[in-house]
């Protein structure tokens, strides 16, 4: 267990830490912090209990309008203000001295969408967040998408963190060609983030789009698995769900077993964050789904 991680976000929460971080777990992954309080408490029982910490961007909550960044925007405004809203985030944890193993974006920011698609399930607070196939061409976001490798890559050597891109909605612009693979080998410290529900989600609802295939394809670049289940029927429900066994992939759960013993044949050291709603389940069932997925990665 080694690998596991668990999440703390909007504040450190004492009685999570307690109940859900186990003795070997790797680290915590941090986001959307309200107080540097909380900041620093997280800092020191990490330094106490001697493991590593991890940031999803970003750490600060009500730094920008937006939580992620629009790297990818194709207004000018809008993507100088991206930059320099991850550059200041990077250097406020330089002044409080945290060190992130790494630090995740979601990927790509804005989305493309194919206009067949029923967006209406997926979750944009604003029409900023994405784009539709037919308002930027795949050119351009191939120039734009190896800026910010380019970009990111340099800020990772430079403070030494690990940029990891998790995956959000992906088109054919991803799925169906090899621009990222070309540039996850250039940018060889860029790495991936595969998260499970939003896979499981995006496959239910997107005729054109494989997440199976894609684990394949992409799960050696993983830095880390977002693990969690949701039940896909006519609607998303229960989203963060833990990823429990007795939930049926035939009932609308994903089948978290057949994603696991993929990435475990591809990635043997990728971490694996239980970013789930342990508040839903018994103390008991937290350790069964613990020893599941462990049982799976190590079968």
């Amino acid at each position: 267990m080694n690998r596991f991680m668990i999440g703390q976000y909007v504040f450190f929460d004492t009685k999570k830490q307690h109940r859900d971080f186990k003795k070997n777990f790797y680290g915590v992954e941090a986001c959307l912090f309200k107080d540097k309080e909380d900041i620093l408490e997280l800092k020191k029982v990490a330094t106490d209990g001697n493991f590593n910490i991890a940031v999803h961007f970003p750490l600060r909550s009500g730094i920008a309008k937006l939580r992620d960044p629009q790297y990818l925007s194709k207004d000018a405004h809008t993507l100088k203000a991206a930059y320099e809203t991850i550059k200041d985030e990077i250097l406020f944890m330089k002044e409080v001295n945290l060190s992130p193993k790494y630090i995740l974006f979601h990927y790509p920011k804005p989305v493309v969408l194919d206009e067949a698609i029923d967006s209406g399930l997926w979750r944009f607070p604003n029409e900023s967040e994405y784009y539709y196939e037919t308002e930027i061409e795949f050119e351009e976001f191939e120039r734009k998408s190896e800026n910010f490798f380019n970009w990111i890559s340099k800020q990772g050597f430079e403070h030494d963190f690990i940029p990891v891109l998790e995956f959000d909605f992906l088109n054919k612009y991803i799925y169906s060609t090899n621009m990222l693979e070309k540039l996850l080998k250039k940018y060889c410290n860029v790495k991936l983030c595969l998260d499970i529900g939003r896979l499981h989600a995006q496959n239910m609802t997107d005729k054109n789009f494989s997440s199976f295939d894609v684990v394949r394809k992409y799960s050696k670049y993983a830095e880390v698995i977002h693990l969690s289940n949701i039940k896909v029927i006519t609607k998303l429900e229960c989203n963060h769900y833990p990823a429990l066994k007795k939930l049926d992939p035939n009932g609308g759960w994903a089948d978290v077993e057949k994603y696991l013993n993929i990435i475990k044949h591809k990635n043997e050291n990728c971490k694996i964050l239980f970013e789930h709603r342990s508040d839903l389940i018994t103390d008991e069932e937290l350790e069964e789904c613990y020893d599941w997925v462990n049982s799976i990665l190590n079968a």
